[in-house]
């Protein structure tokens, strides 16, 4: 190894931080859990302050010479570029992974992720900088993707292959409570300032704040991490090559089939996530013109029931198998998605059922949507697999949904909006049905 690669490698931080994390005692998977949540929280947050401000904020600020709803649809063609740029992110840091270690990976990743958030918060208005608004802003997004992709720790899969085995559905869930805590804690900043703050302050500098916190929470989130990822145990997989990052294309072309597989078994839930989070936010404020602070507190209502819906698929999980919640939860979504859009346009009380609901199906179907394949990788593929496939679910499930969904509704109607949930749920139903090795070890 010559000088420069010994110096940015991070082995020397993760044996050390093994002597003071994990000395004399093994690390429990309730330890782990803990890890994972403000991992993935702190990530969340940083997805859905972006994405409440593609609502709220963008289409005034970035992009003020258009309609509302075409400056909304430009904010949400932005916000897809993060999903684009995701796999590219795995690329670059499956390779610093590979030569200079996860501790070294996992520090740039963070830090991207933060500054360019963060760089987010010090954008220009168009009314200041005209175009170039949009553009910085573009380059930004793609930067938060690229750290996304390059976030992946392997920490989902740790706390699985450590889990009890009669517990698999209950820690499999455990990830996925990072969405609806992290979507919480974004609707209380943004309903913070919304509150307290005119309209004209909101939109010159209120709407910065969130952009602020989120490095802060981005650093207590990465000496988290870095505690785990350096524990013996997660050396030991490492050494087994059970977590060992394979090369990126060998993966891909290795195991295609799982990996397609694997990007369309979630497919359900992943549509569903947007149009339950970010598409209805911008709907009802654009079409029935009402006050965001009241939609805001509906779905963070919509948030808390997602989080008890979660619990309970891990608990459900554990007793029918997790195939069996996610191929359930996939046809309840196709029924939900034959009449709830409508709902949207049925004021207060139809609005509230609509979300109420989804978050519900939303949970059951999220909590065990990740890593419904990984088990079908051989070991020395897993950990690269794991993180290809899960940002090609992102990308086809989910990274599109809003502005796919806004674009049909408002030149189609709602109806529209159900028939591409509903493609989603077919497509989870066709992945689950045709993966028969799946079926096997997960039923």
């Amino acid at each position: 190894m010559t000088a420069p690669i010994a110096a940015s490698n991070s082995t020397p931080l993760e044996r050390d931080a093994r002597l003071v994390n994990a000395r004399d005692h093994r690390i429990a998977p309730g330890e782990i859990a803990i890890g994972v949540i403000i991992g993935r929280t702190s990530e969340f947050f940083d997805f859905f302050v972006y994405a409440l401000a593609s609502v709220l904020v963008f289409p005034s600020v970035v992009f003020p010479y258009v309609d509302a709803l075409t400056g909304t649809l430009y904010s949400f063609a932005l916000f897809a570029l993060a999903f684009v740029a995701r796999p590219f992110g795995t690329l670059l840091f499956m390779w610093i992974d590979r030569n200079h270690g996860r501790g070294v990976k996992l520090t740039i990743a963070l830090f991207l992720l933060g500054g360019s958030t963060m760089a987010i918060a010090l954008l220009p208005s168009y009314n200041q900088v005209g175009a170039l608004s949009a553009i910085l802003l573009g380059v930004f997004r793609v930067g938060q993707g690229v750290a996304l992709g390059g976030a992946w720790d392997g920490l989902p899969s740790l706390l699985s292959l450590n889990a009890p085995e009669d517990r698999r559905g209950w820690y499999a869930m455990i990830p996925q409570l990072g969405a609806p805590l992290g979507l919480l804690v974004a609707i209380g900043l943004f309903t913070y300032f919304l509150s307290f703050l005119s309209q004209a302050d909101f939109l010159s500098w209120g709407w910065r704040y969130p952009f602020f916190v989120v490095l802060a929470i981005n650093v207590v989130a990465l000496f988290a991490r870095l505690r785990l990822v350096a524990t013996p145990e997660f050396e030991r997989l490492f050494e087994s090559r059970e977590l060992q990052p394979s090369p990126a294309f060998e993966t891909l072309f290795g195991e295609w089939r799982t990996i397609l597989l694997g990007a369309f078994a979630p497919l359900a839930s992943f549509a569903l996530f947007h149009l339950v989070t970010v598409f209805p936010l911008s709907w009802v404020t654009l079409r029935a013109g009402e006050q965001p602070i009241r939609f805001l507190i509906i779905e963070a209502g919509g948030a808390v029931v997602g989080v008890l819906a979660m619990l309970a698929s891990g608990m459900i999980a554990d007793r029918v198998g997790r195939r069996a919640v996610l191929g359930v939860s996939a046809v309840l979504i196709g029924a939900y998605s034959g009449f709830a859009p409508q709902l949207l346009n049925a004021g207060g009380f139809g609005e509230t059922i609509y979300m109420l609901v989804g978050f519900a199906l939303l949970g059951l179907a999220f909590g065990q949507s990740s890593g419904a394949v990984n088990s079908s990788f051989p070991a020395q593929h897993r950990y690269t697999g794991a993180a290809i496939v899960a940002n090609s679910a992102w990308l086809l499930g989910a990274g599109f949904a809003p502005l796919a969904a806004l674009f049909l509704a408002s030149r189609f109607g709602l109806w529209s909006v159900g028939a591409y949930l509903l493609s989603g749920a077919v497509c989870t139903l066709a992945a689950l049905g045709i993966n028969k090795e799946f079926a096997r070890k997960q039923g």
